[in-house]
């Protein structure tokens, strides 16, 4: 029997009674318990691997092993024409528009091989890509800058982690460890295992998104901790640790540790961290569902095409 109660909500909720950012993770596992993955076939030895904001980031955890020269909608041609031996270029946008079409554009431009990899059939940048190098994968209706299947999936299609078992886990444990009455804390500080550092960036990104500057957040390995990061003492910040007892940081009665189910890889710490901070953010007054619709009326303005608070 098919598990569809989260992306049930997704598909019929308005911009009236948007759900937090938890919802639309465990729709993004139910969808990626049912449906396949393209698989991806990439020949290049060098490419230039570009993205914007969290589009940028799937790129690090996705090429983290690779030779790949890592870039963004600010520094990608530069490095195109400065760094040799570049025989290719992936492009990662979960929408295929916005900074992806005049990307697309100028590498199509200068014969750059690219690849693109988006969650779009309609991406407007596709009609500067090759059709075999088209990459779309399954997504969810949600809410403009969740990105919670988008992206995820992208990473899926690399970890082939089982999304049943990480769904099990979220619901079975990570629900049960959620001790702490969050809006008691006006900042949060997310110590997060080392082998994840290249998702710090997109942690961050979600609470700029979803609530700052009204409340804070910062991400760190313990590693990076050690390094006169809490010099600053806030007694409204609570610290939550991934995979990682923390004795150490923070106010003792500040911490919260959450578990993390053996062998996991990206997919799975992406889906419990966008999990616990959509638990944050039903705590607190709903401001990404006040301000979402007010921020697209200004964003297609900047863009010059209409950008809707729900992605459909």
């Amino acid at each position: 029997m098919k598990i569809t109660k989260n992306i049930e909500i997704l598909q019929n909720f308005t911009i009236k009674n948007i759900p937090n950012l938890d919802i639309a993770v465990l729709g993004a596992l139910e969808l990626f318990m049912n449906v396949k993955l393209p698989k991806l076939s990439i020949q290049f030895k060098k490419p230039l691997v570009v993205g914007s904001g969290n589009a940028a980031v799937t790129g690090k955890v996705l090429f983290a092993d690779k030779d790949v020269i890592l870039s963004d909608e600010s520094n990608y041609l530069e490095k195109l024409i400065n760094i040799a031996g570049i025989d290719g270029a992936i492009l990662i946008s979960a929408s295929g528009s916005k900074h992806a079409i005049p990307i697309s554009r100028e590498l199509k431009k200068r014969g750059v091989k690219t690849i693109l990899l988006t969650n779009s059939d309609n991406a407007p940048a596709k009609r500067f890509i090759d059709k075999e190098n088209l990459f779309v994968f399954p997504k969810n209706r949600e809410p403009y800058t969740y990105n919670a299947s988008t992206y995820m999936g992208i990473i899926f299609g690399k970890t082939h982690e089982d999304p049943e078992h990480i769904y099990n886990f979220i619901t079975k444990k990570t629900a049960k460890e959620i001790s702490k009455d969050f809006n008691k804390y006006d900042a949060y500080y997310l110590l997060i295992p080392e082998q994840f550092s290249a998702m710090s960036e997109m942690f961050m990104t979600k609470f700029d998104e979803m609530f700052q500057p009204i409340i804070s957040g910062r991400v760190f390995t313990a590693e990076q901790s050690k390094h006169a990061k809490s010099v600053v003492k806030n007694d409204q910040e609570l610290f939550i640790s991934f995979g990682y007892e923390n004795k150490t940081f923070g106010l003792a009665k500040n911490r919260l540790n959450i578990t993390l189910p053996k062998n996991v890889d990206y997919a799975g710490f992406m889906a419990i961290v966008y999990y616990v901070l959509g638990k944050v953010q039903e705590s607190y007054p709903p401001y990404f569902q006040k301000g979402i619709v007010n921020y697209c009326k200004n964003a297609s303005k900047i863009f010059g095409y209409e950008i809707k608070p729900i992605v459909e």
